[in-house]
């Protein structure tokens, strides 16, 4: 089969089109044939092993996919170990689930990983109250502009988006943000309040570090709370000095998908659920980014690391 693999680890450059074994089902397993391949930040921390899981070569990439098992069932699957970059998964039972009518291969994706990301992000680490003031940077990105429609849709008094260009500030105002500003501002505290009438702001969720998410925190109110999920700019923010936070009263919390699954109960299965449910019900959608050809993926973690894109990028392993 085709597929996209990576023998030594570095930046777009060593992602390597190349013929592999099809995969074989082990127990507990579903092969998949795949229709789509979703692209993810992630994805270019995993290919020079900057991620928070160790990566080990040789590397087939990606961690999400839809397509169809061996008896047409429509499917959307997590792996664990990667591996999606491919024509043929074969992914755990319990990490495959199922695309309900209504719901195209894009919102599919969509909602596996950044829906659920953003999902999880207001309602278990901010524990979003009708009423408070949302910052969303990246705000035109997978996980942003789904957060951006979330944060609306669930009562959020002021939803405060960033944005690195007009046309991506334009679209987050689409989606439901009340205002947008210029994520490149050097004075991000300053922005963020003024944007709120002047106010400190409730909840931010950052995936940028660095200075936005240093002057993201001093922006925070009493009981404000900054959930903090990716480094885009790969630059670390300040170490945080405990004293800061009880002075202000904040709060600084981190999330990693993962971790969701240890959790009781079925939390995952439960926010893709209403997420779809949404979609279906026309009160989310997904923002297309691009889609790639399978032997395009250098293009795409390109265009991914050079923050430019909107949307959710897919590869068509079909091409």
């Amino acid at each position: 089969m085709r597929a996209v693999q990576v023998t030594e680890f570095g930046g777009p450059e060593v992602l390597k089109p190349v013929e592999l074994p099809d995969p074989v089902a082990g127990p507990g397993q579903v092969l998949i044939e795949v229709d789509r391949v979703g692209l993810n930040y992630a994805d270019t921390h995993q290919a020079e092993n900057s991620y928070l899981a160790p990566s080990k070569l040789p590397l087939v990439p990606g961690g999400e996919v839809v397509g169809r098992t061996a008896d047409g069932k429509r499917v959307v699957a997590l792996l664990n170990d990667g591996g999606g970059y491919a024509e043929r998964v074969a992914a755990d039972e319990a990490m495959t689930f199922p695309v309900p009518d209504g719901v195209d291969d894009l919102n599919a994706l969509s909602m596996l990983v950044q829906g659920a990301t953003a999902w999880i992000m207001l309602r278990k680490n901010a524990h979003l109250e009708p009423g408070e003031s949302v910052v969303v940077h990246a705000a035109a990105g997978g996980v942003g502009s789904i957060a951006v429609q979330l944060a609306n849709a669930w009562g959020a008094g002021r939803v405060i988006a960033t944005a690195s260009s007009e046309e991506k500030r334009a679209l987050a105002i689409e989606l439901g943000a009340d205002v947008a500003v210029d994520s490149r501002a050097e004075n991000m505290t300053e922005v963020l309040r003024e944007a709120n009438d002047g106010k400190r702001v409730d909840v931010v969720l950052d995936m940028v570090g660095g200075p936005t998410t240093d002057q993201s925190i001093a922006a925070l109110a009493p009981f404000g709370r900054l959930v903090f999920y990716g480094m885009a700019g790969r630059r670390s923010p300040k170490p945080i000095e405990l004293r800061n936070l009880l002075g202000h009263s904040t709060t600084v919390a981190g999330m990693w998908l993962p971790h969701v699954f240890r959790l009781p109960g079925n939390v995952f299965g439960t926010a893709l659920s209403e997420l779809f449910a949404m979609v279906q019900d026309g009160k989310l959608r997904a923002i297309a980014g691009g889609e790639y050809a399978l032997a395009d993926a250098r293009k795409a973690h390109e265009a991914l690391r050079s923050r430019g894109t909107t949307g959710k990028l897919l590869l068509d392993p079909r091409r």
